[in-house]
């Protein structure tokens, strides 16, 4: 009964699915009816999976002045040219599926707890065709506060119908691991994101180096 609640929760962006290219094109889609050419490019992948805003500010750091108005203003433009394009380029990460099909034949519980508006996450969901494997679907704005706060964590387990005790978080930044903590569980952190080996510096209980070991790691890593 007890190894039935476990429960694996993975974040998006970056984890589950490289999205970078498309978000990218939705801020670039701002600065050009701004009249500027495209601020950023595939190096700025990493900023990308921290969210729309973030690739707002440093786009118009690059213009030379950074006013969180002007940053307001542009997000609705940003995720109204995301909404439009979601999955022009956005791909699962190899192994994705599989790995999700053997953890679940394996009894454990499903889940996703997102920094991505939960509308755009559920349909950039059902677009990969991956949906219904998630026993529950946390996002940005589904409550008050976000990761790395542990009540979207908390809730993305609990909705599933699994047990925060037996769980833990798949991401691939900062902000998950620091999620992590502030939940109590252990945290694998994908070294196929932006950061490479180099998002081992956060120390994470482990690391996944390819979804084809993810559900061994799953095994040994929740209690």
């Amino acid at each position: 009964m007890l190894q039935a609640k476990r429960t694996v929760v993975f974040d998006l962006d970056g984890t589950l699915a490289d999205t970078s290219a498309d978000l990218l094109a939705a801020a670039n889609a701002c600065f050009s009816d701004l009249g500027h050419g495209p601020m950023l490019t595939d190096a700025d992948r990493l900023t990308a999976f921290h969210g729309g805003r973030a690739m707002l500010r440093l786009g118009f750091s690059r213009l030379g002045t950074v006013q969180e108005a002007m940053i307001d203003a542009q997000y609705p433009r940003l995720l109204a040219a995301y909404a439009d394009a979601i999955d022009t380029h956005t791909r699962l990460y190899p192994g994705a599926v599989s790995a999700l099909e053997a953890l679940a034949a394996r009894g454990f519980i499903l889940s996703v707890c997102t920094n991505k508006p939960a509308g755009l996450a559920e349909t950039l969901l059902a677009r990969l065709g991956v949906r219904g494997m998630f026993g529950a679907m946390i996002g940005a704005d589904t409550l008050p506060t976000r990761k790395p706060d542990a009540a979207p964590y908390i809730a993305s387990v609990v909705q599933a119908g699994g047990v925060v005790g037996q769980s833990m978080l798949v991401g691939d930044t900062e902000t998950d691991r620091k999620t992590g903590l502030a939940a109590g569980v252990p945290v694998a952190l994908v070294t196929f994101g932006p950061e490479g080996q180099g998002i081992a510096r956060l120390e994470p209980e482990a690391l996944l180096h390819h979804f084809d070991d993810l559900p061994e790691l799953a095994e040994r890593v929740i209690p």
